[in-house]
């Protein structure tokens, strides 16, 4: 390449090329870019010398000291001035950056307008700065909304407490036997609006947590083989009401370390959501099991069940908020949302496949309590 060539280079960049001659003296190595007269007041030209930093670049003084260094060390690569700002001959204030580097011999010093480069930075730090004020908006937001769904649940609550009292003490009156029917249909009722109340609440108190930072916290990870073993003693008298049962699958070695990130109480809402799922949606004298595997870095749970299955055009929209299948009626679409929000918080995954002898099967996968080197 021309030395005529690659001036007419630097100069369409709007570079101004300088040769270190001798301590704070440069020459002009290239076509000067027309930007430099509004900082010369003398017209410098191709060859000529020029002071730095005495006359037109005072922010270099400092500058230069790194770059004898970077220049006695023939280093490779270039060293960069970071952009600077400073005022030209009419008091305008332009931005600029400067950059040292090594070819052969020759010392080379580069200046170019960081103007276009100076807009871009600060419009990344004014967008920041945004993000960050929405974020912190979004979180007080959402907090105002925890306080108002907290209170609008606890009047609903107590209001189906006070009608749980009346139905307690009905027992206790000379009912007949249609009587009684009614009166288990009502307490039945009442026992499902309670768990919907709660999904409701859970599910709200997940979407803010989300956006909360979780803290890792080891010496508190949850054993999952334990909360499965508590969920189950927990349902087994549910499960024989409908001559269903419950089981842990029998290739789960009892012995192993199963602990995970998360928090237990709400491990133990995950583990429930998807156990009364399984529930509702299997037919009597069924099955359904519950599994663990493991990986070097992962858990999977999967709770398997002998029902009709998810509607293939339900799957995709399963654990999105209040998604409900055809004839699947209830607080599903809570639960599962709520399930998805909390294993997602905790760096997991979960989905649901259909199993090939017939039967749903959800699972998640949850990251090892000892698998993160924390």
């Amino acid at each position: 390449m021309s030395k005529t060539l690659l001036s007419d280079l630097f100069l369409s960049l709007n570079i101004l090329v300088l040769e270190k001659v001798d301590i704070g003296l440069f020459r002009v190595t290239a076509q000067p870019p027309n930007w430099l007269r509004r900082f010369c007041s003398q017209e410098l030209k191709f060859g000529m010398n020029m002071l730095i930093p005495q006359e037109e670049f005072t922010f270099l003084e400092n500058f230069l000291f790194d770059a004898e260094d970077f220049w006695s060390s023939n280093s490779i690569g270039k060293l960069s001035s970071g952009i600077w700002s400073q005022k030209n001959l009419i008091g305008y204030e332009e931005q600029l950056e400067a950059y040292t580097l090594c070819v052969h011999e020759s010392k080379i010093l580069l200046i170019e307008l960081a103007e276009d480069k100076f807009k871009y930075k600060q419009h990344l730090i004014q967008a920041g700065r945004e993000q960050q004020l929405n974020y912190q908006q979004l979180l007080k937001d959402n907090q105002r909304k925890e306080v108002l769904i907290n209170c609008i649940i606890h009047d609903i609550a107590g209001q189906l407490n006070a009608i749980n009292c009346c139905l307690a003490l009905l027992e206790f009156e000379n009912l007949t036997d249609k009587g009684k029917e009614h009166l288990e249909i009502a307490r039945k009722q009442s026992t499902k609006q309670e768990m919907l109340i709660r999904n409701i609440l859970d599910a709200f108190s997940a979407e803010v947590r989300s956006l909360e930072s979780f803290i890792v916290d080891i010496d508190t990870s949850p054993d999952i083989l334990m909360a499965i073993q508590e969920v189950i003693e927990l349902f087994q008298a549910t499960f024989a009401l409908t001559n269903q049962q419950l089981q842990l699958a029998a290739d789960v070695d009892i012995t192993a370390d199963w602990k995970v990130i998360g928090e237990q109480s709400r491990l133990d809402r995950v583990i429930t959501n998807l156990m009364e799922n399984a529930y509702r949606h299997s037919p009597e004298d069924s099955t359904v099991t519950i599994g663990l595997q493991a990986d070097a870095k992962y858990i999977l749970f999967t709770i398997d069940d002998e029902g009709e299955g998810v509607p293939p055009e339900m799957v995709d929209n399963l654990f999105q908020k209040f998604s409900q299948g055809q004839n699947r009626s209830g607080r599903g679409g809570i639960g599962l949302y709520f399930c998805r929000m909390t294993i997602e918080r905790w760096g997991g995954s979960i989905g649901y496949s259909p199993r090939q002898e017939g039967g749903s099967r959800f699972w998640f996968r949850l990251p090892k309590a000892g698998g993160l080197g924390v």
